[in-house]
């Protein structure tokens, strides 16, 4: 046994020798519930809500980051005192209050597939009642902004009857991201495309009538840019949200872990449509990211997302943002 490890039991033991002066009492029960997960602040003119979806997990971190020397992923999620066996992501959904619009950057997963909507496990699927809990009436909504088409950033479009959660919004997508996931010739390959592709098809055949192609480089609406990523989807687009000389870039599924893709950007994701472009499209952005320093909100980084890429030796890192005791929650 190590020193220090003797030193810090000894300590524990000594500890638990003290005598408790108080009334012998019945231990307090478990509460067995957290808090509604939700941030709140102000972004220039704007109000900024992120609301979580839930954890995601992966599973093995080596099974979905590929391309890297045998054991290099399982060392560098060590190094960040993180568990390989699992590589657990989050989900922070963006809600933003211009003034004008009330603008809801992805889904989450909900539960329009059914048993297809736990794919990933049964913590995911949160956004409505977490919604709600940060006094956000889904009927509220007038734009929900998708940065592609996978299931935890869109299928909860619509609930498990195929009814709109969002009765009042238009749906914002790349033209080239909804042709692709509600096409069945596309159903080939991995075992997740069938379900995939039915699930865009349910959620966003549902809006239709009210959707709104996303353009690179145009304005979805005034101060929220579409910004073209392809890679991990065809048409997978990320935004820019400006109020006076404050910039905040939403980055949806440029990078999916904090870790893993800042240090190394060239890695591969399994999910990726296009692996090698995706890599190429992250390393460009994030030296962007690096040398403009914009406040950066990420759909899958801990929670609730927000911080700075900077430059670290041949990759980046992640710089978390502090939550600000000032603000709005």
């Amino acid at each position: 046994m190590s020193t220090q490890r003797r030193a810090l039991l000894g300590a524990g033991l000594a500890a638990a020798t003290l005598p408790f002066l108080g009334r012998a009492e019945a231990a307090a029960p478990f509460i067995g519930r957290g808090a509604p997960a939700w941030y709140r602040f102000r972004f220039g003119e704007y109000e900024a809500t992120i609301v979580s979806d839930g954890a995601l997990p992966l599973g093995k971190a080596e099974d979905s980051f590929v391309g890297a020397a045998p054991g290099e992923v399982n060392a560098m999620m060590r190094a960040a005192m993180l568990d390989p066996s699992n590589a657990l992501l989050e989900q922070n959904a963006l809600v933003l209050n211009t003034g004008r619009h009330l603008i809801l950057f992805d889904t989450g997963m909900g539960d329009s597939m059914g048993p297809a909507s736990q794919m990933f496990g049964p913590t995911t699927g949160r956004l409505l009642r977490n919604l709600r809990q940060a006094g956000i009436d889904p009927a509220q909504i007038d734009l929900v902004v998708v940065s592609h088409g996978h299931c935890d950033h869109c299928w909860a479009l619509v609930d498990a009857n195929g009814n709109r959660n969002f009765p009042n919004a238009q749906v914002a997508i790349s033209e080239a991201d909804l042709n692709y996931w509600t096409n069945d010739a596309n159903i080939r390959g991995p075992a997740f495309m069938e379900p995939f592709i039915r699930g865009a098809q349910k959620n966003l055949n549902a809006y239709r009538d009210r959707m709104v192609m996303l353009r690179d480089g145009q304005e979805v609406v005034p101060g929220v840019t579409a910004i073209s990523a392809p890679g991990h989807t065809v048409g997978h687009t990320i935004f820019a949200v400006s109020s006076g000389p404050r910039v905040m870039v939403y980055t949806g599924d440029l990078a999916h872990h904090h870790v893993l893709l800042l240090r190394r950007p060239l890695l591969e994701f399994a999910f990726d449509t296009d692996p090698k472009q995706s890599a190429q499209t992250r390393a460009r952005l994030l030296d962007r990211f690096a040398t403009d320093l914009p406040l950066v909100m990420s759909y899958h980084f801990p929670w609730p997302g927000l911080g700075h890429v900077v430059k670290e030796g041949q990759g980046y890192a992640w710089l978390q943002a502090p939550m600000d005791v000032t603000s709005l929650g």
